[in-house]
């Protein structure tokens, strides 16, 4: 019954959704690459019709859009046989960038936390920083990226602590409003329950506060983890990095290696996908531990 109830409810309208796109693309790939075919005709003196035109249209070396089982043949070469080692792995360049991710990430949660608290118990804090905290998120990234690059190559440092800066600089922001609104949510009663026993600023912080703030935490978190992918991304690219997902869809965009470009993306998405659900599923076991449904 479980299961036909995951199959109707989940399954298929998801599978649904995927067939839809993957019959738009394909006609979509068809349209864009079609004027190449033709324009190749045209010059060899020869015409084409539309059944001529639609396998090449699925099969050119750098198309305008690559059809979508170009990019999976591309995925299933770069990945699976590939050495990891290897610099045209993709394994390999989703590393170097997870690498600069997760530094990030924690670089970011934690001074997220930290401002989240110093805003919460500090008014003079929370009126001076949070409105600037709010203007930071306002620079473009792509103007930021270049600076923080430039200054920190200029007293010699470079590779892994800029990227990370970067998505430092982007995943802080969310974890800094979440963790604000979550240290606020007790209710005003709670507290002056535990004032009237006694408790202590810390205990209020520790056995009120903080527990409180756990399921805006990890809601944060999860956005965080996204775009904190995004920053190292950005972060590879004004450094022309020989390394990285961002390299390998800078290196795509130079040659023309549309499909290239395409399987970079399709790498980054499934990486994002996969640091979202490790913080939900630690968010499951957190609340699971404090006897709470997530």
């Amino acid at each position: 019954m479980r299961a036909a109830s995951f199959l109707h409810d989940r399954l298929l309208p998801v599978l649904t959704v995927l067939v839809f796109i993957v019959a738009v693309w394909y006609c979509a790939a068809v349209w864009l690459n079609a004027p190449f075919v033709r324009d190749q005709a045209a010059r060899a003196g020869t015409a084409v019709t539309f059944a001529d035109i639609l396998p090449q249209t699925m099969a050119q070396d750098r198309p305008v859009l690559p059809a979508p089982h170009q990019i999976v043949a591309e995925l299933w070469k770069t990945t699976a046989m590939m050495p990891v080692t290897s610099r045209r792995s993709l394994v390999y360049h989703a590393w170097i960038t997870l690498s600069a991710t997760l530094s990030g990430f924690a670089i970011g949660t934690a001074l997220g936390i930290l401002l989240a608290v110093g805003i919460v118990h500090n008014r003079a804090m929370d009126k001076s920083l949070m409105p600037w905290i709010i203007a930071s998120q306002t620079i473009p990234i792509l103007a930021v990226a270049p600076m923080i690059i430039v200054v920190l190559n200029a007293i010699g440092i470079s590779g892994l602590l800029p990227k990370a800066l970067i998505s430092a600089y982007l995943s802080f922001f969310p974890v800094v409003v979440g963790m604000v609104k979550g240290l606020r949510s007790p209710d005003r009663l709670l507290l002056d329950l535990m004032r009237t026993y006694g408790a202590s600023p810390g205990q209020l912080f520790w056995k009120l506060r903080w527990p409180a703030s756990l399921p805006y935490l990890f809601t944060s978190l999860k956005v965080a983890v996204a775009i904190a992918l995004v920053g190292a991304i950005v972060g590879e690219l004004p450094t022309g990095a020989v390394a990285g997902l961002g390299a390998r869809l800078l290196s795509g965009s130079y040659y023309g290696q549309t499909i290239q470009i395409w399987s970079a993306l399709f790498m980054a998405a499934t990486v994002a996908a996969l640091l979202v659900a490790t913080v939900g599923g630690a968010h499951r076991l957190v609340l699971k531990r404090m006897g709470e449904r997530p």
